[in-house]
């Protein structure tokens, strides 16, 4: 047996572990728990917990914790030992059903948009049974989700929960009303999310102080050699980052992570990982360990994984590929065309769910993945537009147009690819291109999700994205079910479905600025940024269909708002602070030093006669021009950022709060931006204070 299959999953207590630990009985009523979401009985826990411990211990593990995922975005965890005392000073090592089931972190400091104040700070974590246990830094990981005394959700896990229990009851719903489903008890999403990243020596991240505070760089002039090539694109992994990768599958694979796929991404620096599918809330889980795991590694190689999402202007910024699709328990993929996928009536009606869904919901799609790192990227050239679509290719939309204009569809043969050389093996043509400006894009069995941020848990678009198609298919079910003639009433639903929200299907270049106009007179939503895209969520269809399915109340979405509303201030504040710092300590007094240099080296000139200092006067004219205004747009900045927390202070609702920011600071950061960038293009590199983007992007060789 070879070293991967080895160690695969030797940190995590999973099935077959349990199998092997737990007693028969025992086994049986936890895996109702965890393939048919049985409720869990408390002997079944402490006999569990019991095994758990045992086997945590044996692998070296001296404490546990419930490991969380709270609105930060990150994960959370507080360390308790397994030790209990004895008589005579000696101690066990014990630990109950309860403490698996059921923990109390207190965790008050963490966000809660208004949920509960600091006195009134209890909250719980409950295992969540799906996901499996695991040891991380000799400590057991319990995947557990956090909620407050009063009930409501203080994370991100405990939603997605909720989100993955509506749609497999809506779907069981749907699939009953066709032949052949009659072992299906349950539907679950499945995803496998798609991890950009760059990679910089930590000798020069060391000298950024906007990458330590920001995790991106806020100046930096365009080096002479970016992405323009396209060498780097699936290029050679270079030695170093394929030992860094080495070394990240092997604790990827111990616990249990599906990395499947690593290459060079398109920027320079710029790498992804991508996984096999798993159960969304598994994968969720997963990806939060992957990005942890990402740092981790780098650090021990002398790297730093930078996962924002534009930690380079002028280069690609990085995302995450939400690759989300939906199966039965039966192992059926309900997003699966089969050969005639036009003769395929509950793959096409669940088409029309999800056609129906993003259309109705585009706000809430584009909130799911909004976030002032993130505003960065979409619409830039490797990344989708702000503007929600559908992409199904040629084939699909050909049948769905034959359907709305009543037409028979001509099925096309597959045809083989023509290459031109004989030697190569024939092989047949996709039946659809894919097209990489797609926010939302069907590809073959599944939709990728395009447009959500690298640094973000995929927890949040997956929760809307469960909701609303949940909400589509429960509308579809509540008219088949009562219907008298079943294919004669599905016909007209997909027919109607069609017609009414084929707005949201483009197959066409979503970068094309004629896209813009004419997603525009389509009634399409472009919410460019943050602050304007938060709002919506609590728009009265939005609350509605989230109270309907029990997945947020709206105690919950005002929290979540005012939380996403603070969080962007907050980081465009951060920025915009360490801007200034970096302006007046460092860029300023440089380019003082500078021109004291130039101004001196004229002065030796005229000394000594006839000598021509050209070269010396147009520079310090340029040099001292540039400096004047870097110092008027930094006392602009200073105003901006002092105008938004006197606005603060003031009792303004954080939605307005952070549309100041975005309009006025951030704004203002752009204008002393450009003129820093200017000016470090003409300065000696010797008094330039910071690493430029060339020391970056290929400080790693």
């Amino acid at each position: 047996m070879d070293e991967v299959t080895q160690i695969f999953g030797e940190n995590v207590f999973n099935e077959t572990v349990m199998k092997a630990r737990l007693p028969k009985e025992t086994f049986k009523q936890l895996m109702k728990t965890i393939e048919g979401g049985e409720k869990l009985d408390a002997s079944v826990a402490t006999v569990v917990a019991n095994a758990m411990k045992d086997w945590a211990v044996e692998k070296g593990a001296t404490h546990y914790t419930h490991w969380f995922q709270p609105l930060t975005g990150i994960t959370a965890e507080k360390h308790d030992s397994f030790i209990s005392p004895l008589d005579g000073g000696k101690v066990i090592m014990e630990f109950s059903g309860k403490e698996l089931v059921q923990g109390e972190p207190d965790a008050s400091s963490f966000p809660s948009g208004g949920i509960r104040a600091t006195f009134e700070a209890r909250g719980y974590t409950a295992w969540d049974p799906t996901s499996y246990a695991f040891i991380k830094d000799g400590t057991l990981c319990i995947p557990t989700a956090f909620c407050s005394y009063t009930g409501e959700a203080l994370d991100k896990k405990t939603p997605l929960l909720r989100s993955m229990q509506a749609i497999s009851k809506q779907a069981v719903r749907v699939l009953k009303l066709f032949e052949g489903n009659e072992a299906v008890t349950s539907v679950k999403t499945t995803v496998g999310p798609e991890q950009e990243y760059f990679l910089v020596d930590k000798s020069v991240y060391d000298k950024r102080e906007d990458l330590i505070y920001t995790g991106r760089t806020l100046f930096g002039a365009k080096a002479p050699k970016g992405q323009e090539l396209e060498d780097h694109y699936f290029g050679m992994i270079k030695p170093r980052v394929q030992e860094f990768m080495k070394d990240l599958n092997k604790e990827l694979w111990k616990l249990g992570i599906l990395a499947k796929t690593e290459h060079n991404e398109v920027a320079p620096a710029q790498h992804e990982l991508a996984p096999i599918f798993s159960t969304t809330n598994i994968a969720c889980d997963h990806n939060q360990l992957t990005m942890e795991m990402m740092r981790k590694i780098a650090s021990k190689h002398g790297m730093v994984c930078l996962l924002h999402e534009k930690p380079f202007a002028g280069v690609n910024g990085s995302g995450k590929h939400n690759n989300w699709s939906i199966s039965t328990n039966t192992g059926k993929n309900l997003l699966d065309p089969g050969a005639t996928p036009d003769q395929n009536a509950q793959f096409l009606l669940f088409l029309c769910a999800i056609i129906k869904a993003v259309d109705e919901y585009q706000d809430l799609l584009r909130i799911s993945v909004a976030s002032a790192g993130n505003d960065h990227r979409l619409g830039a050239n490797e990344a989708p537009p702000a503007i929600i679509s559908i992409f199904l290719g040629d084939e699909l939309s050909e049948i769905l147009e034959c359907i709305e204009q009543g037409k028979p569809y001509g099925k096309h043969e597959k045809e083989k690819m023509q290459i031109g050389v004989t030697v190569l093996p024939d092989f047949n043509k996709d039946t659809t291109d894919r097209n990489r400006t797609s926010p939302f894009a069907f590809t073959g069995n599944k939709f990728e999700f395009r447009m959500l941020g690298s640094n973000e848990s995929i927890a949040c678009a997956n929760v809307f994205l469960n909701t609303v198609v949940a909400e589509e298919l429960s509308q579809f079910a509540d008219i088949l079910e009562k219907s008298k003639d079943f294919k004669g009433d599905l016909h007209d639903l997909i027919l109607k479905t069609i017609k009414e929200h084929k707005r949201i299907i483009f197959n066409g270049n979503g970068y094309d600025d004629s896209w813009v106009k004419e997603a525009e007179k389509r009634g399409l939503y472009n919410l460019k940024s943050t602050p304007e895209a938060l709002p919506h969520i609590l728009d009265e269809k939005n609350v509605k269909v989230f109270e309907k399915f029990g997945v947020y109340s709206k105690v919950e979405l005002e929290s979540r708002y005012e939380i996403h509303n603070e969080n962007y201030s907050k980081i465009i504040n951060i920025e915009a602070e360490t801007m200034l710092e970096m302006a007046n300590k460092f860029i300023l007094p440089a380019a003082s030093k500078y021109a004291t240099s130039l101004a001196g080296t004229i002065g030796l000139k005229k000394a000594s006669g006839d000598v021509d200092a050209t070269y010396e006067t147009e520079t310090l004219s340029k040099v001292s021009s540039l400096t004047s205004s870097i110092y008027k747009k930094t006392a602009a900045l200073e105003k901006a950022v002092l105008d938004a927390k006197e606005l603060g202070a003031s009792g303004v609702p954080s939605g307005k709060i952070s549309l100041f920011y975005r309009e006025s600071v951030f704004a203002a950061m752009g204008e002393l931006r450009a003129v820093v960038d200017e000016l470090e293009v003409i300065t000696p590199k010797e008094l330039w204070p910071f690493p430029s983007y060339g020391d970056l992007l290929y400080s790693v060789r």
